[in-house]
């Protein structure tokens, strides 16, 4: 498909259902940890999303490329993907999907505040600065809220944010190294690889590996290995390339959101108006600071 320099309904659509899809997994993954491990769990994740990312690159022939001249930092977006999952993972295990969701979808607010004192042309402007401001404040104001933080520990929370700064490491390793040269496939591969030998090593100093999972359990890890951890994120990336990034950067206010309303609706967890307002901070602020001004082309 060519690319296309605005957002059209299509890719709206598009961008909607992936949101919504990253929303639900908060939930499914802390469904799931009742039958697993939460560390085992996310390793075999990726052990189970990469054997769907062979069989992808088999059927469309897609050959996984520039894995030899991408190693160093390929292990090192491995690593910081292992580490951000073994953190989520963990986190929802002791709390809330809503308290998770707010703490680990605030990765543009540390990803922008990085960006702004590492990379050439990021710098904050007024407009992205105020988004800053908002969606930290909203971030503390959810974090502070009576209802939510009796259902939330300060445990699990600190290790949803740890996740988000993984995640905001993990964009900053593409961006700085030769991993953003590779294609999907290559940057999948590397961090479904790394993942799935690291968290499967490290699961038994975690506890239990089973929890005595049923077909529920099962169901949720197969959502998760193919919807979300593969061809999820390949559907991303080939919007990515149809689309502008800041027009897809606009959109990830939807998925803190939708978490919120899944784990109320689903999970039965607490959610007041100054939760809500809070939320509305984190959405917005996220808006202002994705939201990137067109450059006008000469005629």
């Amino acid at each position: 498909m060519a690319r296309k320099d605005s957002m059209d309904l299509p890719g709206a659509a598009g961008m909607v259902a992936f949101a919504s899809m990253l929303a639900l997994n908060q939930v499914v993954i802390k469904v799931s940890n009742g039958g697993f491990g939460p560390v085992f769990g996310a390793g075999v994740r990726s052990v189970l999303a990469l054997l769907v990312l062979g069989l992808w690159v088999v059927l469309m022939k897609r050959p996984l490329t520039g894995l030899r001249q991408s190693l160093w930092p390929g292990l090192m977006l491995g690593l910081f993907f292992s580490a951000e999952f073994l953190f989520l993972f963990i986190a929802l295990d002791h709390t809330t999907v809503s308290r998770s969701a707010i703490l680990f979808y605030s990765m543009p607010v540390w990803l922008a505040l990085i960006a702004h004192f590492t990379l050439p042309g990021e710098t904050l402007s007024s407009r992205r600065a105020l988004g800053l401001v908002l969606a930290m404040a909203g971030v503390v104001w959810a974090l502070l809220d009576p209802a939510s933080l009796r259902a939330g520990s300060l445990f699990g929370d600190t290790l949803a944010l740890l996740g988000a700064l993984c995640w905001a490491a993990i964009a900053l390793t593409v961006r700085l190294t030769k991993v953003s040269d590779l294609p999907p496939e290559s940057q999948l591969f590397w961090q479904l690889a790394v993942s799935a030998v690291v968290l499967v090593v490290l699961a038994p100093l975690f506890g239990p590996l089973m929890r005595a999972p049923t077909w529920v359990h099962w169901a949720g890890m197969g959502y998760q290995a193919v919807l979300v951890a593969s061809l999820g994120f390949l559907f991303w990336l080939r919007l990515m390339s149809i689309y502008p990034a800041s027009d897809i950067a606009a959109f990830s206010f939807l998925s803190p959101v939708l978490a919120v309303g899944f784990g109320w609706a689903l999970l039965g967890e607490p959610v007041g108006p100054g939760f809500l307002g809070a939320l509305g901070l984190v959405a917005v602020g996220i808006v202002l600071i994705n939201i990137r001004r067109k450059r006008v082309q000469a005629i």
